[in-house]
């Protein structure tokens, strides 16, 4: 490959529709890398930010991607479009205090569950 096939054009769609980027990275920058760009480039207005990379989840082509893999490792055949590739960001929702979970029962809620699937 030549170094120019090396570099990939990433833009990352966050939660509410806005992007970061397109930044260029090289096939062997980790998902991890990734989403430390992303905590790094995250726009301070918008609210649920994320803290530490474990509560980002990066998604590409239906593919949700791990820490260790590196872009080249789970590239897809979208990647290998020319162009910009979008990946899509989920955050982690904050955790529920122990201690809210039966006060919110209590106050009739319905018995709905409050939880997330991501």
């Amino acid at each position: 490959m030549s170094k120019i096939q090396d570099q990939l054009e990433i833009r990352f769609r966050l939660p509410d529709g806005s992007d970061i980027g397109p930044n260029k990275y090289t096939a062997a920058t980790t998902v991890s890398t990734l989403k430390e760009s992303i905590l790094a480039g995250w726009p301070k207005e918008l609210e649920n930010s994320p803290k530490t990379i474990n509560d980002l989840k990066l998604i590409n082509a239906g593919k949700i991607l791990e820490n260790n893999e590196t872009l080249a490792e789970c590239r897809s055949a979208i990647c290998d479009l020319s162009g910009v590739t979008t990946m899509h960001v989920v955050v982690k929702p904050p955790s529920v205090e122990r201690g809210n979970e039966k006060s919110d029962a209590k106050k009739g809620n319905g018995g709905a569950c409050g939880c997330v699937i991501l």
